[in-house]
C-alpha cells in the first residue's frame, strides 16, 4: 500500500469513529430540588400512609445512543416528612429506618432496559439499613429536554416499584395491620455536566 493511500485509509476510519465519540455517556448530576422518594402504605385496610424522603445526591450515566445507562442515587434519611410529627420520629427510629445508625438509603441502577427510544426499566440494587436486595424500577416518564432556565440538558422522569419492607430490617407492624409491600415513587431530575 503506498503512502497517499494509506493516509487516506486512516484519514476516513478516524473520520468515522468521530461520531462514535460524540455518541459517548454523559453524565447527570441529580437536582436536588427536583428529586424526592415517596412511599405509600396501607394500613387497617382502611387509608394510605404516605411520606416523602427527600434531600437527594448521586450521579446518572446515560448513552442515548447505545441505550444504556447506570445511576447511583443516595437519599438522606432525616429528611422523612409525613405531616404528623410523631409519625415522622416514628419512621426515623430503630422499628423503621433507625437514622441515628443507617442515616443513608442507596439505589445503584445497574442497568437501563429500553424499548426502542423509550426507558421502561432500571434494574438495580436498593440498600437501606445496611441490607441490598434487588428494585427493578418502572420507568413511568422518562424525558430530556434543553431546560429554558438553566440552558442545559436535563433528563428525568417517574419511577415506580413495590418492595416489601420487612426484607430491609422494617418490618415493624406488619401482623398487626400495616402492610409489607410499600409502593415506592422516585421522581428524579438530573442535569447534564
Amino acid at each position: 500500500m503506498n503512502k497517499p493511500t494509506l493516509v487516506t485509509t486512516l484519514a476516513f476510519l478516524l473520520a468515522g469513529a468521530a461520531p462514535l465519540a460524540a455518541a459517548a455517556p454523559a453524565t447527570y448530576a441529580v437536582d436536588p430540588t427536583h428529586t424526592f422518594a415517596r412511599y405509600a402504605i396501607p394500613h387497617f385496610d382502611t387509608s394510605t400512609n404516605r411520606g416523602i424522603v427527600g434531600k437527594a445526591s448521586g450521579s446518572v450515566m446515560l448513552d442515548k445512543e447505545a441505550r444504556t445507562g447506570t445511576a447511583d442515587i443516595r437519599l438522606d434519611m432525616s429528611f422523612i416528612q409525613t405531616g404528623v410529627p410523631g409519625l415522622d420520629s416514628h419512621l426515623k427510629g430503630v422499628d423503621f429506618f433507625d437514622v441515628a445508625k443507617y442515616p443513608t438509603a442507596r439505589f445503584v441502577g445497574e442497568r437501563f432496559v429500553f424499548d426502542g427510544d423509550k426507558l421502561q426499566q432500571v434494574v438495580g440494587q436498593l440498600t437501606l439499613r445496611d441490607r441490598t436486595h434487588p428494585v427493578t424500577l418502572q420507568a413511568q416518564r422518562f424525558n430530556c429536554y434543553e431546560s429554558p432556565m438553566l440552558k442545559r440538558e436535563v433528563c428525568g422522569g417517574d419511577f415506580e416499584a413495590t418492595i416489601k419492607r420487612s426484607l430491609w430490617g422494617a418490618g415493624w407492624g406488619v401482623g398487626m395491620g400495616f402492610a409489607d409491600d410499600v409502593k415506592l415513587t422516585i421522581q428524579i431530575e438530573a442535569i447534564r455536566q
